[in-house]
């Protein structure tokens, strides 16, 4: 049996592993990245990587998984609070741009590995529920802002999506030292819907 110092051991060295793997597919691209690379960049012999990770894929859906669970666990005291739908729908892209700015690396590759990812069983992936529950969650607060009528009576999907491809552009191409704040989510909402 493990010790609780070499449990908190081996967590450091997971992290470290998926913290050098994330590098390596952010420069490399994840066709490009290896194992080899990975290890390397992390310090560790292959022997210790692949005492983790079974391959190249294990890795890639290790930071998917954490990194998906990781922002929808810091969305549940805001969704938990009860405020209106398009109040908590703010917040929560508030909290989604906080997160990406402390750690941007990941969550740009979050949004843009899945362009790139070419895995059998897409959707059962673990990662994807996470993903799922969360865009889940968003769509259910525009379903139940239009009947309380805090958003228009448009399609909640593509509403989802259009709010969903701006809010990525502002977290990614906007200004990376001022802080995305409700004002600014709540300015883009009122630029592109309008409640009659």
């Amino acid at each position: 049996m493990l010790s609780k110092r070499q449990l908190e051991e081996r967590k450091i060295r997971q992290e470290r592993i998926l913290s050098s793997a994330l590098e390596v597919f952010r420069s490399k691209g994840i066709d490009g990245a290896t194992m080899d690379l990975i290890a390397e960049n992390a310090g560790f012999g292959k022997a210790t990587l692949y005492y983790y990770f079974s391959s190249k894929e294990d890795v890639l859906l290790r930071i998917m998984e954490e990194g998906w669970k990781s922002l929808l666990d810091s969305l549940e005291i805001i969704i938990q609070e009860g405020e209106s739908p398009r109040q908590t729908f703010i917040k929560i892209l508030v909290q989604t741009a906080h997160n990406a700015r402390q750690r941007p690396n990941l969550f740009e590759f979050l949004f843009q590995a899945p362009k790139a990812i070419n895995i059998t069983d897409f959707k059962k992936q673990k990662w994807k529920q996470y993903q799922g529950r969360l865009y889940a969650t968003l769509k259910g607060l525009l379903e139940d802002g239009i009947k309380q009528k805090e958003f228009p009576q448009l399609d909640s999907s593509l509403m989802f999506k259009a709010i969903g491809g701006l809010f990525t552009g502002m977290i990614f191409l906007g200004d990376k030292n001022d802080p995305v704040s409700e004002k600014d989510v709540e300015a883009l909402l009122n630029k592109l819907i309008t409640i009659p």
